[in-house]
């Protein structure tokens, strides 16, 4: 399966990890592998789609610019605690909303192919204006603002 320009189709694959900490025995998921379709199929992983949506721009260039870019794989509990992948997306607020809903999730570091892919997608529909809401009146990227005032005059 190929990858298109907004979606590319991964393999992902779980593993339960249980260790002991202090008398008590703990148990956490982690991505035992994350590989593109186009690869044969590992046993027992899920086709995944990693979908780009070109609302998310800003949440993409984001998290690009960041020193550790991440993807995010949602799971699904089931009844007996097993995870299993759901969803991959590059947008911090889908996982922090899944969180936020008592949904797992995982985080891996972005692979530099994927990363350049989303960039790709990024330039093809546009740059999308990134504010924070407690600072809309600061628009760094055209170097305007209070800060940007060096001679401490308003203008």
């Amino acid at each position: 399966m190929k990858h298109t320009d907004n979606v590319w189709p991964m393999y992902v694959s779980l593993k339960k990890v249980e260790s002991q900490v202090g008398r008590w025995a703990s148990v956490r998921w982690e991505v035992d592998q994350f590989i593109p379709a186009t690869m044969p199929a590992p046993e027992g992983a899920s086709l995944i789609l990693l979908e780009l949506y070109r609302d998310q721009r800003g949440s993409y260039r984001i998290n690009l610019d960041m020193d550790n870019s991440m993807l995010y794989i949602v799971c699904d509990e089931l009844e007996d605690g097993t995870w299993v992948p759901a969803a991959i997306s590059a947008d911090q607020n889908v996982s922090a909303g899944c969180l936020e809903s008592d949904t797992p999730v995982l985080n891996i570091l972005m692979p530099a192919a994927i990363a350049c892919w989303i960039e790709a997608f990024i330039t093809r529909h546009g740059e999308v204006e990134i504010s924070a809401h407690r600072r809309k009146h600061v628009n760094r990227r055209k170097n305007e603002g209070p800060s940007a005032n060096r001679t401490g005059r308003m203008q």
